[in-house]
């Protein structure tokens, strides 16, 4: 396996590795996203095996002990696995992550207290003038999956950090300005990933309210162009194509053995 570092906004880089045999015969690939920044801010880790070639990559940009936080969308292997591998490798690192989130796993799981946020509330990361970054924590529980799912939104560069949106298998252009619903929809029919198909909709309408102008995409190429356009049409992509009486039960799922789960 390769692992490939890409700016995908000013000052934030996608770090993603394909992977052929996830999701065969297209593959899958696995991203985590640094902010360049005085506080440089990790969004995913990866799994733990991959902390090797994740961990070069970050350090490809900014030195590794250098980074100050690590965060992710929700718990989950390849969002947070290598989360304690990266605590040891950057003494200053915190994990940032949801009340919720810290309450129900991370004040056990993280071998460093992690901070917990509120809903709207953001980090300053620090920089000078038109390259400070600040992110702001956006809960979106159940959306796409977990209780204590969600996003971070880069306020200067109008990045919005979505994790499971967008999914789509296939190792296409690091960003791209081709539309993603259609790849991501076919990917929600193999995967059945969403776990509340309502407030999957509702808050992809809600973040479309953000007109953010990048969407980093945790599985699949980034998209760079009319976010706002593209959230709403995969909600209601999702709402046409998964709505209650079209869902067939007994579908298969590629990634649970032949279990389904509800949207």
């Amino acid at each position: 396996m390769e692992t490939s570092v890409d700016e995908i906004a000013d000052g934030i880089y996608r770090i993603s590795t394909f992977i052929p045999e996830v999701a065969a015969p297209a593959g899958f690939t696995f991203n985590q996203f640094l902010v360049d920044a005085e506080e440089p801010l990790l969004f995913h880790t990866g799994m733990r095996t991959l902390f090797p070639l994740v961990s070069e990559a970050v350090g490809r940009v900014v030195p590794l002990e250098e980074l100050r936080w690590v965060t992710f969308g929700h718990v989950e292997a390849d969002e947070c696995g290598a989360m304690n591998q990266f605590l040891a490798a950057a003494p200053q690192a915190e994990v940032a992550h949801g009340l919720l989130g810290c309450l129900v796993s991370l004040n056990d799981l993280a071998d460093r207290p992690p901070r917990a946020l509120a809903h709207e509330e953001t980090l300053d990361l620090g920089g000078k003038q038109l390259r400070r970054r600040r992110v702001r924590h956006l809960n979106t529980p159940h959306v796409p999956h977990n209780w204590e799912a969600r996003v971070l939104y880069e306020e200067t560069t109008g990045t919005l950090l979505c994790g499971d949106l967008f999914t789509h298998v296939g190792n296409g252009p690091a960003v791209t300005e081709n539309d993603l619903v259609e790849a991501s929809l076919d990917a929600e029919g193999m995967f059945r990933q969403i776990s509340c198909l309502t407030a999957a909709a509702e808050t992809m309408r809600s973040l479309a309210e953000l007109a953010p102008r990048t969407l980093a995409v945790m599985h699949g190429s980034s998209f760079h162009g009319d976010g706002a356009a593209a959230l709403n049409a995969l909600a209601d992509g999702l709402e046409a194509r998964f709505r209650p009486e079209r869902t067939f039960a007994g579908q298969p799922s590629v990634l649970a053995g032949g279990d389904t789960a509800p949207s």
